[in-house]
């Protein structure tokens, strides 16, 4: 049957509509066609024949309906999906060739064509579809609704005002009809659709519009009944809750802008999908709890989703869910008290409280962290006072219980509320409200004092209840949670880590840096930074190194805070420093003795991880000579050796090699040392040993499996590279003092460079991005700065090194393809400039004649280097999506002035490719693309040649699609 209706489709399209079918999925797609090439085809698919596939397959459904699917007939039944399938494929097609994420599926738009239009102002088609969904069993229904979420989101130019209100009212009606019989939303497939289905249609029709509509109080009042169904039925396809609250989310969102008088009835019904939502979250505990299921809570990332989407729907009639929460809250935290006695405690029971409290502090934070996406008042500020003060009751009570009461679901809880409650009312984080505050006569009231009448409503409750009057009390509050979180909770890695995020947050702004800086907490960490007081600094055994992580988010906060009076206090630094010297001292006893070495590895990760935090939060001259000093010359070698000792270790080398990375970034100048210092100099010695020690370690590893070069060998590789283009482009180091007095760690780093690229594929450098991101960027530094050395790698070196730059000229990774075009026109600019000069050179630069000779010598020897680069450059520029148009032409200019012959056959082939018509039209475009241009490559021809790159694209491009019929054709004439 399927091979017939192929048959019947066929007959009805062209040849090349019919090798576009193919090329869709019906058979295998030619790759080697240009992608312009392909959107041509599918552009003469789409105005030529897909409206009649469309067409057609409509016609085979409306003939299904008129005579009844017989179910037992497995043929008929195929049948009936693959039209179905065919319909839907139609409407996702890529109408406009933008090829859009298919996962933003919520926010996507189907551009239909305007000759479609007549389709879709028939009511019958959309009729059509949901007939079939209520006639067809579930498998083929679901495929109905599809094509209905589709046709749901039509872009809206199609129709003029009039036609696209009947069009909604269709749609609504369609809806009413699922609703009113919702039998069918009983299978997952139809119910996750249909969900769909309802956020596509406020994703393109406005809430005004469908205010608008007879049928929309009813039709309200059913998706708000079936919202709250499905809300209560959280273990019934949770995914698709999504879509709902997405709905919602939008409506609400849009009241404020809806001019229409008839009444939108959100402010009834959202507040009794927060209700529904709240409620069934709560009531799903003890089912969890009880029947061992998987708790909702465990998923992070689903429960932050559906908790940002509900904070708008929460705060329409604000009034109803604060009073709903403080109820909730009030009698849930009287209930957890009586549990904590000894005599009443059941541990089952205290469990499904712990559980319903920590959804309670979750859904606290998310009503509170709404304040910014909803138009509020004072009295929401006083209500949102209101439930903050029981959540900060509750830690109290938490804090109070350590460590013999803890529950880590709560304490994730209390995280969140913290970090939306400093979003919404704290410091810097206060952002522009919807609501302008009156302003001081004569004068238009600022940010700032509508966020000081914020906190003074939101602080007048808490001041009562808690005796927090301002941010800096809720500041000292914050500090005190954090504290005592990294003080019992160190072996819990999920707190540690969110507690630590939640304190780098805070150590951003600098406004409130100097409020932190004097609260105690902040000045108890400063000075007592040990496992003694925090154990998830210790090194046990038991811990695993991937926690040790967290350790660089810790020392970044903590250094920030550091840096705001530090000054030029050397003394306040060493006291800082304190811990992690004695750690080193230690290190430095025992690490030549075989006493322990599992724990000395231990010790040296975790110094490695701190001293990276230390270090990119250290941004003066200042503060980075003072750790430069600290840590120079003692303790450097000590990670060189701990590099030669582990160097198969990856938990122990990626920490190390990541610090040292880090030590070469010269940000905000910060390592431009005095006139007198040689610290730039041992710096990049030292980098240059860690480097050269990894490099000829790691190349004795042998070969490695598919599943471990990375981690055991590229990841490193990929993070030397990083670390020598942060010193070959930081401007702290003049490398030629290097040669001049002798020294070889230049050479012996660069050498290094060679053979770690001599033992990487080719394939391997481009398939993962943090080393083609890393290797592509050096290789630009060096041919801009260091092309003698490029010239004077042996030739199979060189070879390699040319032909990486080739192949990641056609990645769809910009920063490579870019920095590819860069070294590329760095390498041809030198050989362009030696040729211009040969034969001039006074006697004094025979050297760098002679230099410039081997290059030429090579590229005389290995014309197709050039020639096949140039062809790649042409065949982006006249068949691809050039995102970097500009980088591309800065090479390719001086490509075609050192093989202007070849140019000449590249523009031949492609001009007689092409219809007679066209081939004087491609004649003039080459012709403008050299006009004016100059047999130099000053900056000024460069941007000519630039311009004119420009216009003949586009003059091409024209003249290419204007005609479907035209041959394919490549430039690249090298295959």
């Amino acid at each position: 049957m399927l091979s017939s209706l192929q048959q019947h489709v066929f007959q009805n399209l062209s040849a090349e509509s019919v090798l576009y079918l193919l090329s869709r999925g019906w058979t295998s797609v030619d790759y080697s066609r240009p992608s312009a090439k392909h959107r041509k085809i599918a552009t003469s698919f789409r105005d030529t024949s897909l409206k009649d596939v469309l067409v057609l397959a409509c016609s085979l459904l409306k003939q299904v309906l008129a005579k009844p699917l017989n179910l037992q007939d497995q043929c008929q039944q195929n049948l009936v999906m693959q039209v179905l399938k065919l319909v839907l494929n139609c409407l996702n097609f890529d109408f406009i060739g933008s090829s859009a994420d298919e996962s933003a599926d919520d926010l996507c738009t189907v551009q239909i064509p305007t000759t479609w239009r007549t389709i879709f102002l028939e009511p019958e088609t959309l009729d059509l579809f949901f007939n079939l969904y209520h006639s067809l069993p579930p498998l083929l229904s679901q495929l109905a609704l599809s094509c209905l979420v589709q046709f749901a989101s039509t872009r809206r130019s199609l129709f003029n005002s009039p036609e696209r209100a009947k069009y909604l009212g269709n749609l609504i009606k369609g809806v009413k009809r699922i609703l009113e019989n919702p039998q069918g939303l009983s299978d997952p497939g139809n119910y996750h659709e249909f969900c769909r289905f309802l956020a596509r249609l406020k994703t393109n029709y406005q809430l005004g519009e469908l205010v608008m509509v007879k049928e929309y109080p009813e039709v309200i009042r059913l998706i708000a009944n079936f919202t709250i169904t499905s809300l209560q039925h959280w273990e019934f396809a949770p995914n698709s809750v999504h879509y709902l609250l997405t709905l919602w989310q939008r409506m609400v969102a849009s009241v404020p802008f809806v001019k229409s008088t008839e009444p939108h009835l959100l402010d009834t019904y959202a507040p009794e999908i927060t209700k529904a939502f709240i409620t069934s979250r709560l009531d799903s505990v003890a089912i969890v709890v009880r029947d061992h299921l998987d708790d909702p809570l465990d998923d992070t990332a689903t429960v932050f989703q559906q908790l940002e989407q509900l904070c708008t729907v929460s705060r329409c009639e604000y009034e109803k869910t604060c009073a709903l929460l403080v109820q909730l809250f009030d009698q849930n935290a009287q209930n957890y008290q009586h549990l904590l006695h000894p005599s009443s405690g059941v541990t089952v029971d205290i469990t499904i409280q712990e559980g319903r409290l920590a959804w309670l502090v979750y859904l606290v934070g998310t009503v509170v962290g709404g304040r910014l996406t909803y138009t509020s008042t004072d009295e929401h500020d006083a209500m949102d006072g209101e439930l903050s003060c029981r959540v900060f009751q509750l830690i109290s009570l938490m804090d109070t219980g350590l460590p013999r009461c803890s529950n880590e679901k709560i304490e994730l809880a209390i995280l969140w509320f913290l970090d939306q409650f400093r979003k919404t009312y704290v410091g810097d984080q206060l952002q522009r409200t919807s609501k302008p505050y009156p302003a001081p006569k004569g004068r238009k009231e600022g940010r700032k004092e509508r966020g000081e009448k914020r906190r003074k409503e939101v602080y007048a409750r808490m001041s009562e209840v808690l005796g927090i009057t301002d941010d800096n009390h809720v500041l000292e509050t914050f500090m005190t949670k954090i504290v005592t979180n990294l003080k019992y909770w160190g072996r819990c890695e999920p707190v540690i880590s969110r507690t630590l995020q939640f304190l780098n947050d805070l150590s951003v702004g600098y406004i409130l840096l100097k409020k932190l800086v004097k609260i105690d907490a902040v000045k108890f960490m400063l000075k007592n930074h040990t496992s003694e007081h925090f154990p998830f600094l210790g090194i046990s055994d038991s811990n695993s190194l991937s926690d040790f992580r967290c350790r660089t988010t810790f020392y970044t906060a903590l250094t920030r805070l550091l840096m705001v009076d530090l000054g030029e206090d050397e003394d306040e630094f060493e006291n800082f420093m304190l811990p992690l010297t004695v750690a080193f001292e230690t290190v430095l006893q025992i690490f030549n003795n075989n006493f322990k070495q599992e724990h000395v590895k231990r010790m040296l990760i975790g110094l490695a991880r701190d001293l990276r935090g230390i270090a990119f939060a250290l941004n003066t001259k200042t503060s980075y000579t003072m750790l430069f000093d600290w840590m120079y010359p003692t303790y450097l070698p000590l990670l060189q050796n701990a590099v030669e000792r582990w160097y198969g270790e990856p938990a122990c080398t990626t920490p190390i090699l990541k610090l040292m990375a880090e030590l070469m970034q010269n940000r905000s100048q910060r390592l431009n040392f005095d006139v007198s210092s040689p610290n730039g100099i041992l710096l990049f010695r030292e980098a240059s040993k860690m480097v050269c020690t990894y490099g000829n370690q790691i190349l004795s590893l042998g070969s490695l499996s598919k599943d471990q070069i990375y981690p055991m060998k590229l990841k490193g590789i990929s993070i030397c590279y990083s670390a020598l283009k942060s010193a070959l482009c930081g401007n702290y180091v003049s490398f030629g003092v290097f040669k001049l007095y002798g020294d070889n760690h230049f050479d012996n780093v660069l050498q290094a460079f060679v053979k770690m690229l001599l033992s990487v594929s080719h394939s391997d450098l481009l398939q993962y991005r943090k080393l083609s991101q890393s290797y592509y960027p050096l290789l630009e530094c060096l041919t801009q700065d260091h092309m003698s050395f490029i010239i004077n790698l042996e030739p199979p070196v060189l070879m390699y090194v040319l032909t990486s730059i080739s192949e990641g000229l056609t990645t769809l990774d910009t920063v490579v393809s870019s920095s590819c075009c860069t070294s590329l026109d760095y390498i041809v600019t030198y050989l362009f400039k030696h040729i211009a000069k040969e034969g001039k050179k006074p006697l004094r630069c025979r050297e760098a004649t002679q230099a410039g000779q081997r290059l030429l010598h090579f590229m005389q020897q290995n014309p197709d280097v050039l020639q096949q680069m140039m062809s790649v450059l042409m065949n982006t520029i006249v068949f691809e999506d050039c995102r970097n148009q500009w980088s591309v032409s800065r090479p390719l200019l001086g490509l075609i002035l050192l093989n202007e012959k070849y140019f000449s056959e590249l523009r031949a082939s492609l001009i007689n490719r092409q219809p007679v018509p066209k081939q004087e039209v491609l004649v003039q475009c080459f012709r403008n693309l050299m006009e004016g241009v100059e047999q130099n490559l000053s900056v000024k021809n460069r941007d000519r040649f630039t311009q004119n790159l420009s216009v003949f694209r586009r003059d091409v491009a024209e003249a290419m699609c204007s005609d479907s019929n035209t041959e394919p054709c490549s430039l690249n004439m090298m295959s």
